[in-house]
């Protein structure tokens, strides 16, 4: 199924390109991606929740077919104001939200401040302390070091990719490749997101701008599902079942033989996860 696109003004008059999947009188889930993820990294996904969700998704500020800010403003505060740019624009009175990673931040944020508006919320791979001191942080932080600024060809870039993300399908590797990647009039390869941008707030961060997420979490009132990547190297088992003992709205399951991108390595558990969650029923599994 072939999403329908728009663009909607963000935060900061940046122009964000929005995907939408789905009748759109049925009741809507907004989808937020990773750090380095792009709108269609959920089509498998939107696909799967026909007929019964209007799924949206957009390609974050400074990736894909949405602006880069030129002033390099790539914090969570910033995510979040485009969201609820994103929800005005769409009129979406009440909604499931759903965030991965970085956007999984974004998604405990806006939650906790909206509790009107999200009907319900899931979370790959994010939680309280993981963007700081991880294991997967600090892998995170290394890619954006090393990774090249352009390829020379798309084997090159092929290669790479598939050492970066060695336990994932190969075909979920070219799709990344092709959502990430475009291509100059001479034929080499470049990022298709802001990466000069994104890496330096990630690498050298306002500190004044840094989110502790634990009060956030707290303050949810939106029945929330956390899924973790049994491999995960970000979001620790501990801090999951902590964020459920802190907050009995939460629950989370484990993924088995997934690690931080659930959706590309167990794309149809997860799938079935969100969907019998988002349907009000409970699949088994390690869980809290």
């Amino acid at each position: 199924m072939e999403p329908r696109t728009r663009k909607v003004r963000g935060s900061g008059g940046l122009s964000l390109h929005v995907l939408e999947w789905g009748d759109p009188s049925a009741p809507a889930i907004v989808m937020l991606h990773g750090i380095r993820g792009y709108a269609l990294t959920f089509a498998s996904l939107a696909t799967a929740l026909q007929p019964d969700f209007r799924t949206i998704a957009y390609d974050q500020r400074g990736r894909g077919d949405s602006d880069w800010d030129p002033e390099r403003q790539y914090y969570t505060e910033n995510y979040v104001n485009d969201l609820a740019a994103v929800v005005s624009e769409l009129k979406l009175e009440r909604f499931d939200l759903l965030g991965h990673s970085m956007g999984g931040i974004a998604a405990y944020v806006y939650a906790a401040a909206n509790p009107d508006r999200v009907r319900r919320l899931v979370i790959e791979d994010a939680g309280p302390g993981a963007s700081e001191d991880s294991a997967g942080s600090v892998r995170i932080r290394q890619e954006l070091q090393s990774a090249p600024t352009s390829f020379q060809d798309w084997d090159s870039a092929v290669e790479f990719m598939r050492k970066l993300r060695p336990t994932v399908t190969e075909a979920a590797r070219l799709d990344r490749l092709r959502n990430m990647l475009k291509q100059r009039p001479d034929g080499t390869w470049s990022w298709k997101y802001d990466h000069a941008g994104i890496a330096e707030a990630r690498l050298n961060p306002d500190p004044s701008r840094m989110v502790d997420l634990w009060p956030h979490v707290e303050a949810i009132g939106s029945p929330t599902l956390i899924l973790r990547g049994g491999r995960s190297d970000y979001l620790k088992a501990q801090t999951a079942e902590a964020m459920c003992k802190r907050n009995p709205k939460l629950r989370w399951v484990e993924v088995a033989d997934a690690g931080h991108y659930i959706h590309d390595d167990q794309p149809r558990i997860f799938e079935d996860h969100v969907i019998s969650f988002l349907s009000g029923k409970t699949l088994s599994g390690s869980a809290s």
